[in-house]
């Protein structure tokens, strides 16, 4: 025993030294100097947003993504072309959302309208835009579109709700160029439980048809996306699907107890699994927010006058209508300021998945115009702030280009590579 113990010593220093070596530091550079880095990082890299609502803005006939809008001014929403150019972002997933309504054939109809508008939309931009943008459907598109000095246009569709009972329609929006599907929304559907229906939290799992609906996913490359959904559904998912499953924009439980987020057990089986985390950019869900109940009740009163704010775009169609109303929306907001979550918040929840499972399960997914957005990154064009707090931490240039673009590239790799197995 007394001649093996120099050993024991020797090796415990050995790990303490390896631990140490690659462990991330800080690193100490101005302002200047940080966004500098960053951006050149952003110039070799290809940077994927995996989740935005600016698909609802784009069916408005007066508003065109083409143009800069200035932030911060009504109407001119989280993301614009030239933006994603100042905050040096390469990809972005536009999603079709819509949220829930009646399990019934009409509400069926309906909301599929709305997603065909959208996906128009995202059409329209690209046919608009071609020196600017190109939609895409694998990495290797988005890997060659970065090459040529162009931006990449992926399709997710947020909420199953528009495929009603017809499971055809997921190769018809695949068709489409949707490239993921967000099982549901903020309520349980025909397919899955939501993480925050109020009438049952959590009960509901994967129902018969949405199995259906995820073994169609996989035959087609399509990644099933497990954001709001119940905890029930998403080790259904991670059971019944083939190819790894992912959440397009969620985030760690065990930093803010929100039903949305992760728990630590979700995040490690997901990663098991080969799937990985997109970090969300919506206070809510970054850090437990303080006691608003001015805004609260006044949100809530113009939600019984007007319905669900979210749905504004779907329920009022007269444009003149709908601009007043989402500029009383905004007035409140702006009356009663949110306590907002940082960057920081934002690179504190990546670092809990690094810690947690390593570094090739987490990416970005910021929900603008959905929600997101934080303190030091209030819009598309600040993006690369992002990299400099990561870089502040001591994160190397590799490990960032897989949390900026490699993993979710991977993973939809793997599921595409699952689909041309089957």
């Amino acid at each position: 025993m007394k001649k093996s113990f120099p050993l024991i010593l020797v090796y415990a220093a050995l790990c303490v030294l390896t631990f140490w070596a690659c462990a991330p530091r800080a690193v100490h550079l101005d302002d200047r100097s940080l966004e500098a880095r960053a951006k050149e990082i952003h110039d070799r890299i290809l940077s994927v947003d995996t989740h935005c609502d600016t698909p609802g803005a784009m069916t408005r006939a007066n508003w065109d993504i083409g143009d800069r809008h200035e932030p911060g001014k009504p109407g001119s929403g989280l993301i614009d072309l030239p933006r994603m150019k100042e905050g040096r972002l390469d990809a972005l997933f536009f999603g079709v959302f819509t949220g829930q309504g009646e399990l019934t054939p009409q509400g069926y109809a309906k909301v599929r309208d709305r997603a065909v508008q959208m996906l128009d939309a995202i059409d329209k931009m690209c046919r608009t835009h071609p020196d600017l943008i190109v939609k895409a459907t694998t990495p290797a598109e988005a890997y060659r579109i970065k090459r040529e000095g162009k931006l990449t246009a992926f399709v997710g569709m947020e909420n199953g709700y528009p495929i009603g009972e017809d499971l055809s329609l997921v190769e018809t929006f695949a068709k489409r160029g949707v490239r993921y599907l967000t099982l549901c929304h903020s309520a349980d559907n025909q397919i899955c439980g939501s993480s925050t229906d109020r009438r049952a939290p959590g009960a509901k799992g994967l129902s018969d048809f949405g199995r259906k609906v995820v073994a169609e996913c996989n035959r087609l490359g399509v990644l099933v996306d497990v954001s709001h959904m119940s905890d029930k559904s998403f080790y259904d998912c991670l059971q019944a699907s083939k190819a790894p499953i992912f959440a397009s924009h969620s985030c760690c439980r065990a930093l803010c107890d929100n039903p949305r987020n992760l728990s630590d057990d979700m995040i490690k089986a997901l990663a098991k699994d080969g799937g990985v985390i997109q970090m969300c950019f919506l206070s809510a869900y970054l850090k437990a927010p303080k006691p608003n109940p001015e805004r609260e009740a006044a949100l809530k009163e113009l939600e019984a006058k007007y319905g669900p704010r979210r749905q504004i775009q779907q329920n009022i169609k007269d444009e003149a209508q709908r601009a007043k109303v989402q500029q009383e929306f905004q007035a409140v907001l702006q009356k009663y300021p949110d306590d907002r979550a940082s960057v920081k918040d934002v690179v504190d929840h990546i670092e809990h998945v690094i810690n947690l499972v390593g570094v090739d399960y987490i990416g970005i997914g910021t929900d603008f115009d959905g929600g997101g957005g934080v303190s030091g990154c209030g819009d598309v064009s600040e993006m690369f702030h992002v990299t400099m707090e990561l870089l502040r931490r001591g994160h190397s240039e590799k490990d960032i280009a897989k949390i900026w673009g490699g993993n979710i590239m991977r993973v939809l790799q793997k599921a595409i590579d699952v689909a041309a197995k089957a």
